[in-house]
């Protein structure tokens, strides 16, 4: 099979660093095409509006934030911004808790006033010290001691990753803050906020400024490679898929949703329970860490995407395990997981004429800003490299 054209660059996602990449790439004189094996484009980013009339994130929660000025430059010239207030809550022994930790959280459990003052006394009192935690669990016991670990931490671990937090990176458990102030907010980056029409347009709009860019969805890895020549690949799916997994597949976690959705007079009956009228709960997240609940958390996202329709949508997150059929989201951080991937590592970085980007290709936890820049500096080597050798 003969291919369809030569291009300069073939881009494998059409995700946050596919797009980025061929943004750039195009508006420095390249002919690039990029692929995706989904049928939309934005990749796990990907939202859209239900038949509720709520904009949801089909493939769980995409907080977006950062504290990179040229990060945000970058991207608000595709899209407008709505604030967004990611405020969770976590859900056991039958009632609400402020989550993250913090004074809210600890006067919750000692069922009095406290002050930020007591709180630390408490912690020094609670904490098992651990001078270079091994894990998530000697993390979170030397952060926050035994009884707030069980709680909150060691239940929710185990079913996101089926494995315990002792087997864990501190990374895992470490990504949640932890206050002794009433600072509630799930995150503590400066910029906070979301796409104003959603990450979708936001995407289309780039391609939209990108005059040298094709898209083709519903096309996978291998036929692309038959299908166009080029001078440079960028590969931004799972590095042991590239490579047929030669040594094994990877171990990834992935996911499966439940979307359910209700009408106002369903919600109105819910108010007492949700206490903001019109939602179904109190937050935009809520954890369940309890063993015998088998979702992680629940998502509402009209309390954080707007508009606000007079119904609501929310999404049950369960976690799986993966297989070759599923879509893998998360590279497992463990020490032996780590060292599987290092035999791909070394095996991408001998691949000649081609990038890794992204979570997947280099199996490791991005966040959106952090994969942004990861594009948009390989971006820049590849627009040097190739301008010079044109």
């Amino acid at each position: 099979m003969s291919p369809d054209s030569s291009v300069d660059f073939l881009i494998v996602g059409a995700g946050f660093s596919g797009l980025v990449a061929a943004e750039r790439l195009s508006n420095a004189g390249f002919r690039c095409v990029v692929v995706d094996q989904r049928e939309h484009l934005g990749g796990n980013a990907h939202d859209r509006i239900d038949a509720a009339g709520v904009r949801v994130h089909d493939y769980g929660p995409h907080y977006f934030r950062t504290n990179s000025p040229r990060i945000v430059e970058y991207l608000s010239k595709f899209t407008g911004w709505l604030d967004a207030d990611y405020k969770i809550k976590s859900f056991t022994d039958d009632r609400y808790w402020s989550f993250p930790v913090n004074l809210n959280t600890f006067e919750e459990l000692v069922g009095h006033p406290a002050t930020t003052a007591d709180f630390e006394t408490w912690l020094s009192a609670h904490r098992i010290p651990a001078e270079h935690p091994r894990n998530s669990e000697e993390l979170m016991l030397s952060i926050v001691g035994p009884e707030l670990y069980r709680k909150f931490y060691e239940g929710y671990t185990l079913k996101q990753w089926r494995r315990h937090p002792r087997e864990l990176d501190p990374s895992v458990c470490g990504r949640v803050p932890v206050r002794t102030n009433r600072d509630d907010r799930y995150l503590a980056e400066e910029f906070q906020a979301l796409p104003k029409e959603g990450f979708t347009a936001m995407f289309q709009r780039m391609l939209d400024a990108s005059p040298g860019v094709e898209l083709h969805l519903g096309v996978d890895f291998e036929e692309a490679r038959r299908r166009w020549h080029h001078r440079h690949l960028i590969f931004t799916g799972p590095v042991d898929q590239y490579f047929g997994r030669r040594f094994g597949a990877l171990p990834y976690r992935s996911l499966r949703f439940e979307h359910e959705s209700f009408t106002r007079e369903q919600l109105a009956a819910r108010a007492a329970v949700s206490g903001k009228p019109g939602f179904w709960q109190p937050a935009v997240q809520v954890n369940y860490p309890a063993a015998d609940v088998p979702h992680t958390r629940i998502l509402e996202f009209k309390h954080i995407t707007g508009p606000l329709p007079e119904g609501s949508t929310i999404i049950r997150e369960f976690p799986k395990d993966w297989t070759p059929d599923d879509e893998p989201f998360y590279p497992v951080p463990a020490a032996d997981a780590k060292a599987a991937y290092r035999r791909y590592a070394e095996l991408a970085a001998a691949e000649e004429n081609t990038s890794f980007i992204g979570r997947l290709a280099t199996y490791r936890y991005y966040n959106m800003d952090q994969v942004t820049g990861m594009a948009l500096a390989e971006a820049e080597r590849l627009i040097s490299r190739y301008s010079t050798h044109a």
